[in-house]
């Protein structure tokens, strides 16, 4: 199974970016998926998830309102949409696949690293302010 995260980069205070990350070599729709992130000496935190059809989303409340996730499983693509980047975003963001088929479960589920068995390579944030 490999993850392949993309769409990193510098952007200023305020602004957008989009993240993207594509999975292979599994059934890519039956899985949630999670976006997690790691600012320099800092562990590892949960962003956002969303559950194998997508119709359900969960977000750390330090991006609730700001942050979207979503997945194209015709692509094999999960996406996260970051607005309102505040220097405190910046971080490497990595993408993880869920270890379990086909959960439904709740928020604390997602956010806990734990649960998922599968992780991209990390794409580079910069917030300047």
């Amino acid at each position: 199974v490999q993850l392949q995260a993309s769409g990193g980069g510098l952007v200023q205070a305020g602004g957008s970016l989009t993240l993207s990350c594509v999975v292979s070599g599994r059934t890519f729709s039956d899985y949630a998926m999670g976006w997690f992130r790691q600012a320099p000496g800092k562990n590892r935190e949960f962003v956002a998830a969303i559950n194998w059809r997508g119709d359900l989303t969960y977000y750390a409340d330090t991006v609730q309102g700001r942050f979207i996730i979503s997945r194209d499983n015709a692509k094999n693509t999960v996406h996260l949409q970051m607005n309102s980047l505040k220097y405190e975003d910046t971080a490497v963001y990595y993408c993880a696949s869920d270890a379990a088929v086909r959960t439904i479960n709740s928020d604390a589920y997602y956010a806990l690293r734990a649960n998922y068995a599968h992780w991209g390579q990390g794409t580079l944030v910069t917030v300047s302010s």
